[in-house]
């Protein structure tokens, strides 16, 4: 069974808007998958937003406390079908039956139930915009370091002439005759339950109760336009391909004067030349001479930051891996760095001088038997490569 959205946020039944805000904050702090370590972190992340969304909405949260969790979430679902049509059986969809102008959603399904108009009443509740959506390429060095990029993104913005109004601010308004201003009409219908009153959006005015003498020439009445926008983002150090930043406020505009909604970026980091990621980790293969991996030797390794010292040691086989602690990524939701595993590849010559020849040609001869060699033998194999 769900979790009732009160539990969910751990506030009581009759807590304020604010109450309510702050419960979510503190729970996005504690689940937000981009700062949490536990496996449900994103499952548990949703239900408070979800919470958040339904409770912080006047009329969605009056039809949560009468219907409660299970029938507000059933009605939830069942205006996603259409509502249109039909006659004495009623529409496929629609709960009562009957003809719904093709109305749909949340706020089809709480007219119907408690006949008030979501979209109506007027039209001046305020609505959040919707979230939009982007992406962003990164390479492996700036995924690293982490870095503040511009984009550009082409997104719906407040129509400036008309303020998102629709409308001249000097254009002539009337009542709509259709609602007498109310935003909704009323219609009585004859179902298989009986006389059903159903209240909905008048479509004349589109809920706002007002006819204007024109509409606005930029926007085309929409009250929003889209335009291109250069906007700056922060990205940490240690970002994840395939995982989403959000940014508050830079979505689509808000309706009636509501706030905007969010941005979120989804970021991609490109593959890198030399370097294999998996996690926080890197990988990397670095050649070593026959004669590094018989004697052993100090060679130098690249990092994302700089190179650095590793010891091979005698005796060393192709494929060997060394680590190298805390060289590898930046540790996004805890301190430190993942580390940098070296796998060494023993390269075979493939051009060798007539000293090289002779002094290979020597260790074959000398190795595996006891052999009296001359002073300085491997020294001389060593220094000749």
């Amino acid at each position: 069974m769900t979790e009732d959205f009160y539990d969910v946020l751990g506030v009581s039944r009759d807590a304020s808007e604010d109450e309510i805000k702050q419960a979510y904050r503190k729970k996005a702090s504690e689940y937000h998958p981009d700062v949490s370590d536990d496996p449900n972190a994103e499952e548990k992340f949703k239900k408070a937003k979800k919470a958040k969304e339904v409770l912080t909405d006047e009329e969605k949260r009056q039809a949560y406390d009468q219907m409660g969790h299970e029938r507000f979430e059933q009605a939830e679902k069942r205006g996603g079908f259409d509502g249109g049509g039909g006659g004495a059986g009623g529409a496929r969809g629609n709960p009562f039956g009957g003809g719904g102008g093709g109305a749909g959603g949340f706020e089809d399904i709480f007219e119907q139930f408690f006949g008030g108009g979501g979209r109506g009443g007027g039209g001046d509740r305020p609505r959040q915009g919707r979230d939009l959506r982007t992406s962003l390429q990164l390479d492996l060095e700036e995924a690293f370091q982490g870095v503040e990029r511009e984009f550009t993104v082409t997104r719906p913005t407040q129509c400036p002439d008309c303020d998102g109004e629709g409308h001249p601010p000097d254009a002539d308004a009337e009542t709509c005759p259709n609602c007498d201003g109310r935003g909704q009409v009323t219609q009585v219908q004859q179902t298989p339950f009986g006389r059903m009153q159903q209240t909905g959006t008048c479509r004349r005015c589109g809920g706002e109760g007002t006819l204007y003498s024109e509409t606005c020439s930029t926007c085309g009445g929409e009250g929003q336009i889209r335009e291109e926008s250069t906007l700056s983002v922060d990205i940490p150090a240690g970002i994840r391909d395939g995982q989403t930043l959000r940014m508050e406020g830079e979505g689509a505009p808000g309706e009636n004067r509501g706030p905007n909604g969010d941005l979120l970026i989804e970021v991609s980091v490109a593959d890198h030349p030399d370097f294999d990621r998996e996690g926080d980790d890197l990988q990397y293969q670095h050649p070593i001479s026959f004669p590094q991996a018989t004697f052993g030797d100090t060679v130098e390794v690249p990092t994302l930051d700089g190179t650095v010292e590793m010891d091979v040691p005698a005796g060393t086989q192709s494929g060997e891996t060394f680590r190298l602690k805390g060289k590898g990524m930046p540790r996004l939701r805890r301190r430190g760095r993942g580390d940098l595993y070296v796998q060494v590849q023993v390269v075979t010559p493939e051009d060798l001088n007539e000293e090289q020849r002779e002094a290979l040609k020597q260790f074959a001869e000398a190795g595996g038997e006891e052999v009296d060699v001359k002073e300085g033998f491997f020294e001389r194999i060593k220094s000749s490569f």
